[in-house]
């Protein structure tokens, strides 16, 4: 169980904070694309990445020529969050209605990944399990254009939302359809192309 430190400790809706790295753990295995966010001359940028899970930790990649990824390699402060929308909650109020979602956030420092080659074997097989054995491997030239990543799962918080909907007095009278509206992620076979 992680212990919350200040800096992660849920301080709206405390009551579905989780502190099991287990399901921290579970989160990140189930999500596909992390935002990470740091400032860099003054400027605040958030960054889509794929990415995979590695241990106590988290490898993602990008090029080598951008100047954001450098600016993350020199061990800037960062924070990478991975959100899991599982539903829609309909309440009789427009204010109660909410979302069902597993959300992670970690904080701390990346460091590069000098063995660049499992890393990168890592993130693919987490998109797609089986592919990298297929595929032909990434050439010299290709590493060289890569920077891979790892920031440490140290400083995390996680917040799981899976209710129902609230209603109070003020609502009597108000009838819509109200319950959850479940959301799937389906990963469908793939399209050869023509």
């Amino acid at each position: 169980m992680g212990a919350p430190v200040e800096r992660t400790r849920i301080r709206r809706l405390p009551d579905k904070a989780v502190r099991e790295r287990s399901t921290l753990h579970a989160v990140l295995d189930a999500g596909m694309v992390a935002h990470v966010a740091f400032v860099h001359d003054g400027h605040p940028f958030a960054v889509p990445v794929a990415y995979g899970r590695d241990g106590d930790s988290v490898l993602f990649h990008g090029s080598s020529g951008s100047r954001l990824f450098r600016h993350l390699a020199g061990g800037s402060p960062c924070c990478l969050t991975v959100t899991l929308l599982d539903g829609l909650i309909l309440a009789r109020s427009a204010f109660e209605a909410s979302m069902r979602y597993r959300s992670a956030m970690v904080l701390g420092a990346c460091s590069v990944v000098e063995d660049q080659e499992p890393a990168l074997r890592l993130i693919s097989e987490h998109l797609t399990p089986g592919r990298w054995a297929v595929v032909r491997p990434p050439s010299r030239k290709e590493l060289a254009a890569t920077l891979v990543l790892r920031l440490p799962l140290d400083e995390w918080s996680l917040k799981v939302s899976d209710g129902w909907p609230d209603s109070g007095p003020e609502d009597e009278g108000w009838d819509p359809p109200t319950g959850v509206r479940p959301i799937r992620t389906v990963i469908d076979p793939l399209v050869l192309e023509p």
